[in-house]
């Protein structure tokens, strides 16, 4: 199964691609969708748009693991990270692309073990189980990684 882990936002997206045999991974592609600051909101969200239609083209996944928008303090950021989300399912849906979504706790009790693990830890052992050199940068990128590993262990169930 080909997984599509996106960590969304609207400056930086983070994405990375795996394939889940028998509980064996490969890393297929990671990296990151950029905008510009300053550049207009809705030319931002089709950069978006446009880049992941690319990558589901390029890399043609099975399903979208995305991580599930939790409120920081900043409604303006919450808001413009949901409709970066909502552009970035919509190119899924668009190519028929189940998605499934993960609150940031799950994704650490997946690939730590522990729901309150500390960005580092979870860093390191996304390394360590995809067998990486280093940790991807940017932190996006690696989120998005283990947003992928959530969902092979959460959700890569043939039964889906």
């Amino acid at each position: 199964m080909r997984i599509l882990g996106v960590d969304p936002g609207y400056a930086i997206v983070g994405v990375g691609t795996i394939d889940y045999e028998g509980n064996h991974f490969n890393v297929v592609d990671y990296g990151a969708i950029t905008t510009q600051a300053g550049e207009d909101m809705f030319d931002r969200l089709k950069a978006i748009y446009d880049e992941m239609t690319k990558l589901i083209e390029y890399l043609k996944p099975d399903a979208m693991a995305i991580e599930e928008l939790f409120f920081q303090n900043n409604q303006k950021t919450a808001i413009n990270v949901a409709q970066a989300r909502g552009v970035l399912i919509l190119a899924a849906k668009n190519y028929n692309i189940p998605v499934f979504e993960y609150t940031p706790l799950q994704v650490k009790q997946a690939v730590v073990g522990y729901g309150k693990a500390e960005k580092k830890q979870v860093q390191q052992m996304t390394k360590a189980i995809l067998n990486l050199s280093e940790v991807p940068k940017p932190d996006d990128t690696a989120d998005a990684l283990a947003i992928a590993v959530c969902h092979a262990h959460s959700g890569g169930s043939k039964l889906w």
